[in-house]
This record gives structure tokens, sequence and C-alpha cells, in this order.
């Protein structure tokens, strides 16, 4: 008897092949990995059949930084869990903003950007989204401006 149901199951098939919960302490360092981060998947192909999306764990270190870097066609989420983080973007990095717990990321396609922990003490810890399974980082050799301008984000659709 295999232990997958056939499809005149419906019941036991969803039981197999429905919700997946994956551990806290079941994610899985083995993934690309960037000095100064630690990464672990939770969510893609090989682990739960994920068919469009990437997500996991990201911690950086305190006082740390990637280089700057995009991620080609993919959309990345960003949730901040504990710390402060500091992004920089734009072609020269000239653009700042920075987010605390409970805040939300967007970096669209193709954006040039760095990821920076603003603390020089404390670990950054974040949940990372992205819209594919395959690891894509372009990494760019750009000349950062000293001072980045910083920028508020401002709601387009619920504008005051």
């Amino acid at each position: 008897m295999s232990d997958k149901p056939s499809p005149s199951e419906p019941a036991a098939r969803w039981k197999l092949d429905g919700v997946r919960v994956v551990a806290a302490d079941a994610l899985d360092p083995n993934t690309a990995q960037t000095p100064g981060m630690d990464r672990k998947a939770a969510i893609n192909f090989a682990r739960v059949g994920a068919q469009k999306l990437w997500a996991g764990t990201v911690h950086i270190h305190a006082d740390a930084k990637t280089g700057a870097h995009h991620h080609g066609p993919l959309e990345s989420v960003i949730y901040v869990v504990k710390g402060r983080a500091r992004m920089r973007w734009g072609e020269k990095l000239e653009f700042t903003a920075e987010a605390g717990p409970g805040d939300f990321i967007y970096v669209p396609p193709f954006v040039p950007h760095q990821e920076i922990n603003a603390s020089p003490t404390e670990t950054l810890e974040c949940v990372l989204v992205r819209s594919d399974g395959e690891a894509v980082a372009v990494n760019l050799d750009i000349e950062p401006v000293e001072t980045p301008q910083a920028v508020r984000w401002v709601d387009p659709i619920h504008r005051a």
C-alpha cells in the first residue's frame, strides 16, 4: 500500500498535500549566505513544493551590511521582527530609509540596494519573502554617495 492516497480520496489527499507547517526549529540553513548574515529557508520547492515563492529568516549581525546588489526580476518583502533595518537604494545608493519591528520593506525587481543593520550592538532579525524559489543575487560595483537622502514613504492610496 502506498503512503500517497489516490486522487479518488480527496480528504486523504489534502492531508498529505495541503497546508504545511514548518517549525521554527526546522528551518534549513543550506541556502545562499552572505557574510554578516544568516539565512534559513522555511518555504521553498525542496521543502514544501512551493512553485512561486521563497520564504525564510535572515539575521544580520550587529553593524553588518551587504554589498550593493539586486535580485533581478524578483520582488522581495522583508518584515522586521527585532532590531533596526536601514536600506539604501538607487543607482548610487543615494536614498535611505529605516524600519523597525513590525515594519515591512518592499524591494521591487532590479532595484540596486543594500541592507544594513543600523545597530552597532544588536542582531537584526527579519522574515524574508521572495516572489520565486530561485536565488537571484546580482552583485553590483557601485561607488555609493557619501550622504544618502532620507525618504519617507507616502501611501499613494490613503494620502491625507
